[in-house]
């Protein structure tokens, strides 16, 4: 019978091929290659009247025909055509049924799939039903059950539904027309008349996806309100300007916390793949309202991102831009946060009434105000700056990598000492500085080693609020990172203030010097999350830096330098630390280091320093001088207790003119007494810090 069924199967093909002489296709390589059957499955159906009748309906991909095995001890499998299935009287029991498909070429694909057939009702019932994150209105049913054979699924949204058949593994999946509240049914059924029933209800609703602009009548905008905010959707009360839109979203800050806000769950993760700036649509009562806008991730709020601008106009619609461009796009984000400002706690009055609006992603950022970190590389974005004494600065390709685009500053001849540059109108949002983020970076391709670099930061509405302070090159002709930190500012300059806005900023290359025409590049102007330590010489000084000297001045005889710790034990197993040899003729012969920025006495005024004396009772004199005026100065004397060994001395510096700028750390060994360059004048010191 196998033979002849192969025979017939085979003229039915050459009959098919012979026949269609009008379409000739010479390529039979799919015939000679072969796809084994995939995605192979079987579903059982059983008669409800206790005979024990299986129908079994074999399915694959690339299968044209199949043999089911019955595993009843029956000898002779069905050979079944795809499409086809095959009946079978079964007695109560459990059974392994095969199904072997083939391709056109007779290549095989085998399963064993489970059958159960019994006369007794199904029990111990379980449906799972979930709806498909993707897709909302999309339900996925699966179900489990002893003595069953199969299930039949009510999805409940048509009159009259005729059931749909699955077994146990199998998934079922429906597609809702709308959303709404329907019962589903599922059936469970074995080879008797009983059966068991299992219903719920399964709610259908229309996901809150962006962008959000609160006009449909399906989408449920439950926003979740916390600690003071509260937020509606309301027909719009301010329809003109910009938004003519018929509703809106209303937030009133109540008292609470001063954090007050509220969110919204979205239908799926926010897709950051091509758009990274948020737009929103604003009505504030007053200019300077801070709005702050946050994604989350809902499973885990401590994934998240966050930005906050100020508002610009009041009693007008204005439309805000929130730059995400550096979000990393690896983490999934489904919660969106508002709260406006975050800081004050509101009192529920109309000033702490706001609307808002159409909640987008968009690749649109305003082109008078940038956002840090400043790359110049996004298209649409207008890096526009503004020179003054001197300087001139376009726009250039990176002089290493032509592809990234850089700014080209040149400092022209005769330039004023002062000569600067400043990036932009200023920043969509304050520079984020804490009494622990005081930092800020430029990457600089400076022209030579040990320029001075200055950034200021200032108040775009007030230029009498600003701070400045400088980095110094240590490399000629290559990139280097620069760090400016305005914990401490430049000298004859303003302290920062962390009540202030500080949202322009302004650089300053070679300060303090006329131009000669050096050429500069600089890239990446950025907020620092986490400070570092400066890559310039600044306070604590440990020796262990490479990427700059430290360039002792010597005088009256003595003589510093850097060198491998001689004892690396006890307090101090550091490598490399400070050596000064004192030698003749001045008994105040010493040395001293100059620091690129004035000492930071503001709250800290207390010198450790690590000494390693050959003698006991040798004296080391600390001093702070002014950089341009050794009539400005601080200093104090300790003692060596031990010789031979690391020891930390301690320098009390509390009445010392904090007003006052200090920029050089002098040393003197043994201040009153001649040096003779002997090993006894021989002095190690290191972790020179304030405490």
């Amino acid at each position: 019978m196998k033979s002849l069924k192969y025979l017939l199967s085979l003229g039915f093909l050459i009959t098919v091929i012979l026949g269609c002489k009008k379409n000739i296709n010479d390529d039979l390589s799919l015939i000679a290659t072969g796809q084994a059957p995939a995605k192979l499955s079987a579903l059982f159906q059983i008669t409800q009247d206790n005979t024990g009748m299986v129908t079994i309906t074999p399915n694959g991909e690339a299968a044209v025909r199949y043999e089911v095995f019955y595993g009843d001890g029956t000898a002779a499998p069905a050979m079944l055509e795809a499409g086809k299935n095959t009946q079978h009287v079964y007695a109560e029991g459990q059974y392994n049924v095969k199904i072997v498909a083939y391709d056109v070429t007779g290549i095989s694909t085998e399963l064993i799939k489970p059958l159960t057939v019994t006369f007794r009702a199904p029990e111990n019932l379980v449906v799972t039903a979930t709806i498909d994150p993707a897709n909302r209105y999309k339900l996925d049913v699966t179900a489990t059950a002893l003595y069953e054979t199969f299930f039949q699924v009510y999805f409940g949204d048509v009159p009259n539904e005729v059931p749909q058949n699955f077994n146990e593994g199998d998934i079922k999946s429906h597609v809702y027309a709308s959303i709404g509240t329907y019962t589903l049914k599922v059936v469970a059924l074995s080879g008797g008349v009983a059966t068991t029933t299992y219903t719920t209800t399964i709610t259908i609703t229309d996901p809150v996806l962006l962008p959000i602009t609160f006009e449909s009548t399906t989408v449920n905008y439950a926003w979740n309100n916390f600690d003071g905010g509260v937020v509606t959707v309301i027909n719009n009360p301010q329809s003109n300007g910009i938004n003519t839109s018929a509703k809106v979203a209303r937030m009133v800050k109540n008292a609470g916390q001063v954090w007050g806000g509220s969110w919204i769950g979205l239908g799926g993760p926010i897709d950051f793949s091509a758009n990274r700036v948020f737009r929103m649509k604003v009505f504030s009562p007053r200019v300077g309202a801070k709005v702050l806008l946050k994604v989350e991730n809902g499973a885990n709020p401590g994934i998240n991102f966050e930005k906050e601008v100020l508002t610009t106009v009041a009693g007008a619609w204005e439309d805000m831009a929130f730059d995400y461009r550096t979000i990393n796009t690896t983490n999934a984000y489904d919660h969106i946060v508002l709260i406006f400002e975050l800081g004050t706690m509101g009192d529920g009055s109309p000033n702490f009434t706001f609307l808002f609006d159409e909640i987008r992603l968009t690749n649109n950022m305003p082109t008078s105000i940038l956002t840090l970190p400043v790359t110049f590389d996004i298209p649409g974005i207008n890096y526009e700056v503004t020179d003054f004494g001197g300087n001139s600065s376009v726009p250039s390709a990176d002089p290493v990598v032509p592809a990234n685009n850089v700014k080209k500053t040149t400092k022209t001849n005769g330039a004023a000492t002062w000569a600067g540059t400043t990036i932009g109108t200023g920043f969509s949002a304050a520079i984020p500085f804490t009494a622990t983020k005081t930092q800020m970076s430029v990457r600089v391709y400076s022209p030579a080693a040990g320029l001075r670099v200055r950034l200021k930061v200032e108040d775009r509405t007030n230029n009498t609020r600003s701070v400045e302070t400088e980095a110094m090159t240590q490399a000629a002709n290559t990139w280097e990172t620069l760090v400016f930190d305005f914990a401490t500012q430049s000298e004859g300059t303003a302290a920062i203030n962390l009540t202030y806005t500080y949202d322009m900023a302004s650089i300053f290359f070679d300060f303090g010097n006329a131009g000669t025409g050096s050429v500069f590049y600089w890239d990446d102007v950025s907020f620092l999350p986490t400070n570092v330590t400066p890559n310039y010489l600044a306070l604590p000084i440990d020796f262990q830096a490479t990427g700059y000297a430290y360039n002792f001045v010597d005088f009256g005889g003595a003589a510093a330098t850097v060198v491998n710790n001689p004892n690396p034990s006890g307090i101090n197993t550091s490598t490399k630390v400070g050596r000064m040899v004192k030698g003749a003729p001045e008994v105040w012969a010493g040395s001293f280091l100059q620091m690129v920025n004035p000492i930071n006495f503001s709250t800290l005024r207390t010198f450790k320093v690590k000494i390693y004396s050959p003698r006991v009772g040798a004296k080391l004199l600390l001093k702070v001088e002014n950089a341009t005026n050794g009539g400005i100065f601080y200093e104090k004397e300790a003692t060596t207790t031990t010789a031979n060994n690391w020891e930390e001395l301690t320098f009390d510096f509390t009445g010392i003119n904090a007003g006052n700028f200090y920029s050089k750390v002098v040393l003197i060994f043994d201040l009153g007494t001649a040096g003779d360059g002997s090993a006894n004048f021989t002095y190690y010191f290191d972790d020179i810090r304030l405490n």
